[in-house]
């Protein structure tokens, strides 16, 4: 690798570790980035999952401010993004990759269809469960469930998996976006850990890649915390809808 594709893989990924912290789908930056510069598929996809890790808990820390008093519900949900994410792992090692070829634009697409949805249909469950004694802290009966199939996904696959867990939470949780954008990124951390985790222990990764992407998705984590948490909801809504239709296009082409 020359100077100048190192450098742009590492100025890859800051852009994949700003959108990853807002939204999600980074891995649509840098994962092409490196096929154009003649990496092997399957090394960069592995080098780029273990390299985009320290963006994510650079996101984390980013919104630690968001993070307080979500002590219990983190507990909660990380424990099904842990499971779901081992899940999907071990099923990445087990199943040909046409395997989830079909249903993954459909669930990008229902995840869209749920951000842009969202207010409406919060307002139906929070109805419904107001009968019950309210919303939980953690959410519905089904927000753990949802969020452990998520994690099952992202750890798969997980390209716009931040966009399904804003549609889930957005949902069945009663909180801000912000707050739910702080919760998203401890969620993924935890699924692309143990992504990277079963990778490094069966595949040959190419640590000067990750390295560099490590470096350049940290700085993009701070980054997009600062620029994430001055967007108002609506804008919010429309930027994780409009990167998970652009998630969706370059899926189906």
């Amino acid at each position: 690798m020359s100077p100048t594709e190192a450098v742009l893989v590492a100025l890859a990924g800051v852009a994949a570790g700003t959108i990853n912290t807002v939204v999600g789908s980074g891995t649509l930056i840098t994962f092409p980035t490196l096929l154009a510069f003649g990496v092997p598929p399957v090394t960069a996809n592995v080098s780029n999952t273990v390299g985009l890790v320290p963006g994510s808990l650079s996101g984390v820390v980013g919104y630690r401010r968001e993070l307080a008093g979500q002590r219990a519900r983190i507990v909660r949900l990380g424990s099904a993004s842990l499971l779901g994410g081992i899940a999907g792992a071990l099923l990445l090692l087990w199943l040909p990759s046409s395997a989830f070829d079909a249903i993954v634009p459909v669930l990008i697409a229902l995840g869209v269809l749920l951000v842009l949805l969202g207010p409406r249909i919060q307002r139906s469950v929070a109805a419904r469960a107001e009968s019950r004694g309210g919303i939980p802290d953690h959410g519905v009966w089904w927000v753990w469930p949802a969020v452990a199939a998520t994690g099952v996904y992202g750890g798969y696959f997980g390209a716009a998996q931040g966009v399904l867990l804003m549609a889930v939470l957005g949902i069945g949780v009663a909180d801000t976006m912000q707050r739910h954008t702080a919760t998203k990124n401890v969620l993924a951390l935890l699924v692309n850990a143990v992504a990277a985790a079963v990778f490094i222990g069966v595949a040959d990764i190419d640590w000067a890649v990750a390295g560099l992407i490590a470096l350049g998705s940290v700085v993009g984590g701070q980054l997009g915390a600062g620029v994430g948490r001055r967007l108002p909801p609506v804008l919010l809504r429309a930027v994780i809808a409009v990167v998970g239709i652009v998630a969706l296009a370059v899926l189906l082409v």
